[in-house]
């Protein structure tokens, strides 16, 4: 962990003294991430103290896996405080009282929301409800914690109450949404019902459980208060652990835990890892890759049912009749936005693809005062649930809601850069993602695998590059 990469030029020398150059912070356009050189990044190569100009270029963004060229410099916004007293804002019947922005969730897209309404209005009223303690973290750090390093109480970086007073924003912890009137213009919760003049859903999706996995038999990671759980039950010893779904978080969250010394056997109805993702060159890579590790994928299966043992074990029947024992059942099976909510307001939903309809440009639904962002959406048919559009996204609710009409942050879909965070076998896709196509060998020898993708007119849609990790690699003789 922490490790210089290979090749990199980043010097290590002793932090800058007090009378030098103050560490500066440097935004990542894409995701929002900010890198403080303060700070940082230890896991990808950069001790604390390096500073921007010093950062090689194929230094990649932790998050979304942007390059350094994607970022630019920031400085946190100075927030003046409203006249009133935040308790005021929120006054159900007071019609004097403006109830401002209502934003439901609190995860990353809910917070990015705040942060970017903040930046354009040091006053607005802004209240923030939570189903849970709305604590700000990476997601994706939930994946790659063991190999980081990384116990449970370290991946959090700003308490939600801390953020709520840098930010100026009411916070309305541990609250599920229940309800939107639209006439009335309030939300309905289980802590109280609030006013709102703007409404923005950023509650994210919730794991898809197929029947056959019993919810009390199986963990579904989707937060950090379950994810927690789930380390907590796995502390005392290396265990047996089955993982329902190769997708992109059951694969990463198998490497995690292989490095982890747990024993992980990976079951999915494809055939093959990422499937649905990858060209095969790269899953078989990947397999490749996972080969020293203990990791058993058992591709194109169908789970039959889950069942508890005398023991405490757990025993996962397949529909050919084969059986796995482990202690404990992990479903990576997929997301699904809620709809309760957008059917309360009458938002148009997709069900195709699991979102909330909302016009590409602003992210507004079909009501002119409420927004979506997030993985709770789609836009034009697709479901957005990776990190990278969240930042823009928010630019662009908060650009709308504040009226300034500034074109440069409307949304609009871009190629997606994908960072498979298995660090047996990092993977890089950028443009058009699927599983197989016109996919072509660029590069292949133990070190990379670098495929290129084109379309029917031979124009190159996608690239994807698999690194090999140093420790894998075939020693010199």
């Amino acid at each position: 962990m922490g490790a210089q990469r290979e090749g990199s030029s980043v010097s290590t020398a002793p932090l800058p003294a007090a009378s030098d150059a103050a560490f500066r912070q440097f935004i990542c356009r894409a995701c929002g991430y900010v890198y403080d050189e303060a700070k940082g990044d230890p896991d990808g190569g950069l001790p604390p103290g390096t500073r921007f100009d010093d950062i090689p270029d194929d230094w990649a963004c932790p998050l979304c896996g942007v390059t350094k060229a994607d970022f630019e410099p920031y400085v946190a916004p100075t927030v003046k405080r409203a006249a009133a007293p935040a308790a005021t804002w929120i006054s159900a019947g007071r019609g004097r009282h403006d109830p401002g922005v209502v934003i439901v969730g609190g995860g990353r897209a809910g917070w990015q929301v705040a942060q970017a309404l903040r930046e354009r209005d040091a006053t607005l009223p802004i209240t923030l409800v939570a189903a849970c303690s709305a604590d700000l973290y990476d997601k994706p750090t939930l994946s790659v914690a063991i190999a980081r390093g990384l116990e449970p109480g370290r991946i959090v970086r700003e308490r939600a109450a801390d953020a709520g007073r840098r930010l100026n924003v009411r916070l309305v912890p541990e609250a599920i949404a229940v309800r939107i009137d639209t006439v009335a213009r309030t939300l309905r919760t289980t802590r109280g019902t609030l006013r709102w003049r703007k409404l923005v859903l950023a509650h994210g999706a919730a794991p898809r459980l197929p029947a056959a996995l019993p919810p009390q038999l199986v963990w579904r990671v989707n937060d950090l208060a379950a994810y927690q759980r789930l380390r907590a039950a796995l502390a005392p010893r290396p265990q047996r652990v089955a993982i329902v779904g190769a997708g992109l978080v059951g694969c990463e969250l198998a490497n995690d835990l292989a490095l982890g010394g747990h024993a992980v056997t990976l079951l999915d109805v494809q055939p093959r890892p990422l499937a649905a993702l990858l060209p095969e060159a790269a899953s078989q890579r990947l397999l490749a890759a996972w080969a020293a590790l203990p990791i058993a994928f058992v591709g194109g299966v169908q789970v039959a049912g889950v069942a508890a043992l005398a023991d405490g074990t757990r025993r996962i029947a397949l529909a050919d009749g084969r059986a796995f024992d482990a202690e404990q059942v992990v479903a990576a099976t997929g997301l699904a936005a809620p709809d309760r909510l957008a059917r309360s307001a009458g938002l148009e939903f997709d069900r195709g693809c699991g979102g909330i309809v909302v016009e590409p440009a602003t992210l507004r639904t079909a009501h002119p005062d409420i927004y979506a962002l997030g993985d709770c959406i789609a836009v034009g048919g697709q479901a957005s649930r990776f990190i990278e559009p969240i930042g823009r996204q928010a630019r662009a609710i908060a650009a709308a809601i504040c009226g300034d009409g500034d074109p440069a942050c409307a949304y609009a879909p871009q190629p997606l850069l994908l960072r498979i965070k298995t660090s047996s076998l990092p993977i890089t896709v950028q443009g058009e993602i699927g599983g197989d196509g016109d996919w072509r060998v660029v590069a292949d020898s133990p070190r990379e695998l670098r495929l290129e993708r084109f379309d029917a007119a031979g124009h190159r849609i996608a690239t994807l590059v698999a690194t090999a990790a140093a420790a894998t690699l075939p020693r010199a003789s």
